[in-house]
């Protein structure tokens, strides 16, 4: 079958895996709350969004949210498959360096401007350019774009076959240009083409969205309107489930037996969750190989799981669950725990125990981090650690030696791998570092269209080469976890996403 072909019946087939009170800001529409009755949709969230434009709220977790209001180009099936969303079809070019993608006809942002071509350009070149962009970094292979009536012509910088995994809701949830010309009232007040519009926002504590009746899908939305609150202290959420405050709720492993009990109905969302310590091997003591090997020999990864994850998490040396087709099974176990290689390693630098005294520098109490000061006790490595509320500005501007990171992970698996260990990559600490032979494993995943027979190969081997990094030692992993009444039905089992698609609530 074709490229084209390929792509226009099947989209791409890529992987199997509270704040004070502040002025109320109306959105175009009603101007109110929700009203009383119909199917409302009560979810509190522990990622209330800080930002409302995609842009600047980048691919974190709070993408779950902002699809509320946005669409993308594409979307991700419960198999972690690219497939249409505002785009209903997409092709590549023979060479494999263009992709234009055919939006549907007749779409209208909430605000009433349509959605074509010229949109979407500017939406991609918004988040390439905007001063404030969270996004810049994982377009780097899109070089130029242009609208045609409904098409989409992406050029490209090199050939690049994940294009159509990277385009989706994490990266590219498109917003009104009309809209987007003041970023500032945007990033309050979300304008997109999403299966909800919003009616009213208290900044950091509340939002209401009534259904879109000009969304694409709107027929397979059954939730009238959405009441979206910040969560509240985590002992207090499954007994505002059980109540009715809510009917929909983030929860933690901790929270998931108390939720059971209380006779609600625990979503696993399956995910690409994984947890990090991060090195930076530009900065004393790792730029000493053996000292790299000698943390990564003493770290136990089943104590993560067992201690924090209830029984839901896993142990995992890699950014992606074992059964995903980016998981390179020649990897598994490749750094064992081995405390008494740790301490000889140690000697073999010549430090002796009690010589290497770390900062370990996060941006809240996390008891992942009491795990790592015990365990580097054990072979003498003393951890000192800090709090610093503003660490993000220090990490990313890789200054910092010694961390924690955990990431939800991406669409497209190869954005994971070029996160993780790029040499610009925004996890990689030891920046501008990158293990040998990275970047031409990298071009190769690029150069392999997803549904070639030799595609999951090429992509485990990828991430075989990006496991020599120094840089990042993985520890565990745990699933996103939600709480919901039984009035609501199941959801879609969709990686890493929230897909309301289809969804119902009884009881109205």
């Amino acid at each position: 079958m074709s490229l084209r072909n390929s792509a226009r019946l099947r989209g791409a087939i890529g992987i199997a895996l509270v704040a004070a009170l502040a002025a109320v800001l109306t959105a175009c529409g009603s101007g109110g709350a929700a009203t009383s009755g119909g199917a409302t949709l009560k979810w509190a969230s522990s990622s209330f969004p800080k930002h409302w434009d995609p842009v600047v709220s980048g691919s974190g977790a709070q993408f779950r949210e902002l699809a509320l209001s946005y669409a993308a180009l594409t979307r991700t099936d419960d198999q972690g498959r690219a497939v249409p969303d505002l785009a209903q079809s997409w092709d590549y070019n023979s060479a494999g360096d263009q992709v234009t993608f055919h939006l549907r006809p007749g779409l209208k942002f909430s605000d009433g401007e349509p959605v074509d071509a010229a949109a979407v350009q500017a939406a991609i070149e918004r988040a390439k350019k905007q001063q404030n962009s969270a996004l810049f970094g994982d377009l780097t292979s899109i070089k130029s774009v242009t609208a045609n009536g409904l098409d989409v012509v992406v050029a490209l910088t090199q050939v690049d076959h994940q294009i159509p995994q990277l385009l989706g809701e994490r990266v590219l949830q498109v917003a009104s240009p009309k809209a987007a010309q003041d970023p500032a009232k945007l990033d309050q007040n979300p304008v997109g083409a999403g299966p909800f519009v919003l009616t009213q926002l208290i900044p950091g504590t509340k939002a209401v969205f009534k259904k879109n009746p000009d969304y694409w899908d709107a027929a397979n939305i059954h939730i009238d309107s959405v009441e979206l609150t910040s969560a509240p202290d985590a002992s207090t959420v499954v007994s505002g489930l059980q109540t009715g405050v809510y009917n929909f709720a983030d929860i933690t492993p901790s929270q998931a037996d108390a939720a059971k009990k209380a006779g609600l109905d625990v979503f696993v969302q399956p995910g690409f969750n994984a947890s990090n310590i991060s090195l930076n091997i530009n900065k004393a003591p790792f730029d000493n190989d053996k000292v790299v090997d000698a943390v990564r020999a003493a770290i136990n990864r089943q104590e993560f799981v067992d201690k924090l994850t209830f029984g839901y998490g896993s142990a995992t040396d890699q950014p992606f669950p074992e059964g995903y087709i980016a998981y390179d099974p020649q990897s598994k176990n490749r750094y064992p725990y081995d405390p008494a290689k740790s301490r000889q390693l140690l000697a073999e630098a010549g430090y002796k125990p009690g010589d290497i005294k770390l900062d370990l520098v996060i941006p809240s109490a996390d008891p992942a981090a009491e795990i790592v000061q015990s365990q580097l006790a054990a072979v003498g490595i003393t951890v000192n650690i800090k709090v610093d509320k503003n660490w993000s500005t220090p990490f990313f501007a890789k200054d910092l030696t010694f961390s924690l990171y955990g990431t939800t992970g991406r669409d497209s698996a190869l954005q994971t791998l070029t996160a993780h260990f790029g040499p610009n990559g925004p996890l990689n600490l030891s920046t501008p570092y990158e293990p040998a032979g990275f970047e031409d494993a990298v071009a190769k995943v690029r150069q392999t269209p997803l549904d070639a027979p030799d595609y999951p190969a090429v992509l485990q081997a990828a991430t075989r080469v990006g496991l020599q990094s120094k840089a990042l030692v993985f520890t565990y992993s745990s699933p996103n976890l939600f709480a919901k009444t039984k009035s609501i039905s199941n959801l879609p089992g969709n990686p890493a996403h929230i897909d309301w698609t289809g969804v119902t609530i009884s009881g109205r």
